[in-house]
């Protein structure tokens, strides 16, 4: 190099590297504090808009709060009471009601208790029902069987007769059958005259030992004598309009009485004094 020239410095090209590197990083930096700066602003709109949406929620709830109080309040003063009675009242009818309910579930369990004594007792009814069917079944089974038993024969006045019954059990094995009417009766010796059916009949002599006795019947304002006719015996008449034929039968013979029955047909007239067995 001559003197006088001036003097040149040429840089290094690395210095120039590092220039752009800063450059990338301040731009870099710039850039992520932008977006930090934007993301921060949105996050706190939103902070902002939530408290603002919870403020008013508590601005509507505080006013149903003052709306509830004050129409409690009212509630009250129309009640003619404090809210402190009013709250009292409230607990008291809420007691009630608590008490009511137990009360009538108490009632519904009693009555489902009830409804199952009943039906133990329709049970019970429904058995009895089946005993008592039964009980009929064999009665009748005991009167059918009587009935074959029992014989009819002739009359005193050659008339074959019904079924006679020697017995208060026949005669009610009859009276089922109904066929005919049946009176029963007891005479006793030297009574007045005893109305059955249509006609009156008096005892007028006993014979025990040999089983016969001796009475009068009277119908149709005649008195016919039956006399010394044996026990089981039927004793035949006829009476009325019609003709009809009437049949005593006496089953005992002792010495002052006799019990028996007197048959009349199913169509016999029954004035009001009559007593049918």
């Amino acid at each position: 190099m001559s003197e006088g020239e001036p003097t040149v410095y040429h840089p290094e090209p690395q210095s120039n590297v590092g220039k752009w590197i800063l450059i990338v990083l301040a731009v870099a930096y710039a850039g992520a504090s932008a977006f930090f700066i934007y993301d921060q602003h949105g996050k706190l709109e939103k902070v902002t808009q939530d408290q603002a949406a919870s403020q008013k929620q508590i601005g509507d709830l505080t006013k149903r709060m003052q709306s509830a109080e004050a129409d409690s309040e009212t509630l009250a003063h129309q009640l003619g009471m404090t809210k402190k009675e009013l709250a009292t009242r409230a607990g008291e009818l809420q007691h009630q009601q608590q008490a009511a309910a137990a009360s009538i579930a108490a009632q519904a369990e009693q009555e489902k208790k009830d409804v199952s004594a009943v039906s133990g007792e329709v049970g019970s009814v429904k058995t009895d029902v089946g005993g008592v069917k039964t009980d009929v079944a064999a009665t009748k089974a005991s009167l059918d069987a009587t009935i074959a038993k029992l014989q009819s024969t002739m009359g005193d006045l050659n008339v074959q007769s019904g079924l006679i019954a020697n017995t208060r059990g026949d005669l009610e094995a009859l009276k089922h059958k109904g066929d005919r009417q049946y009176f029963e009766f007891a005479l006793l010796r030297g009574a007045k005259p005893q109305a059955f059916s249509t006609v009156a009949l008096q005892l007028k002599k006993t014979d025990p030992k040999r089983g016969k006795y001796t009475l009068d019947v009277t119908a149709d304002d005649k008195t016919i004598e039956k006399k010394d006719r044996n026990q089981s015996e039927p004793v035949q008449f006829y009476t009325g309009r019609d003709h009809m034929l009437y049949e005593l039968v006496v089953w005992s013979v002792d010495k002052n009485k006799i019990t028996g029955y007197l048959s009349t047909p199913k169509n016999a007239p029954v004035p009001i004094t009559a007593t049918p067995k």
